[in-house]
């Protein structure tokens, strides 16, 4: 836990020291952050053995469930419109940013040094809140999720460019793969360093590919104030 109102599951830095950078996993639709995502994260650690790993349970109880389901959501797709997803994350947006300054305060971390991750409707969370913040992050890394508030972004420009790193499944059953290609182009044209990865044949999941880019972008991008 820490002292934002989100429960999280966390791993600690591997060289047993004070962590000096750390990678935010948010998970999608109905899952928590004690799911696979956590697993992913245990695949990263030993390339980055200083870095803390943590992975928040989204805010609200999965409500397209039955109560005893247990899983949770940053907000509700009863209503799966482009107007309810925009809306859904602005509202979400808040408690989030809450979360990541409770970590950059009380780990004593700059920005710089953490990264934010997302899968699915967690990668809506990440590239809204990611690409706003007062001061730009390590990077973000989004994998079978989409960009939302396009027209609100081209509005106001992304206030800060972090390098982002996109991958999705050529056969996505849930959220379409021509997301990728969208968010790629709003992004570029706000100045965004974005690299998609395209992964023929996988469904709404993060295969292997996946997971080793992720962690070629983290490695790169925490480590860039080392050097």
């Amino acid at each position: 836990m820490n002292n934002s109102s989100l429960k999280d599951y966390r791993l600690a830095p591997l060289s047993g020291t004070t962590p000096d950078s750390a990678v935010i996993f948010l998970h999608g639709l109905g899952d928590s952050g004690s799911g696979g995502l956590l697993e992913i994260c245990r695949m990263w650690q030993s390339g980055l053995p200083r870095t803390e790993f943590l992975c928040p349970d989204a805010p609200h109880p999965f409500d397209m469930a039955p109560p005893d389901f247990g899983g949770r959501q940053w907000f509700s797709l009863h209503d799966f419109s482009q107007q309810a997803m925009d809306e859904g994350v602005l509202a979400a947006a808040p408690i989030l940013n809450d979360y990541i300054d409770g970590i950059l305060t009380t780990r004593k971390l700059k920005p710089a040094r953490l990264a934010l991750a997302g899968f699915s409707q967690g990668t809506m969370m990440a590239l809204h809140v990611g690409l706003r913040r007062a001061e730009p992050l390590a990077s973000i890394l989004g994998y079978s999720g989409m960009l939302t508030n396009t027209a609100l972004l081209a509005r106001e420009k992304a206030t800060v460019t972090p390098p982002v790193l996109l991958a999705h499944g050529t056969q996505d059953e849930v959220v379409p793969f021509a997301a990728m290609g969208t968010a790629a182009e709003i992004m570029k044209k706000n100045s965004i360093a974005v690299e998609t990865l395209a992964r023929p044949g996988l469904g709404h999941s993060i295969d292997e590919a996946g997971i080793a880019a992720g962690f070629r972008l983290l490695q790169r991008s925490i480590s860039a104030l080392d050097n």
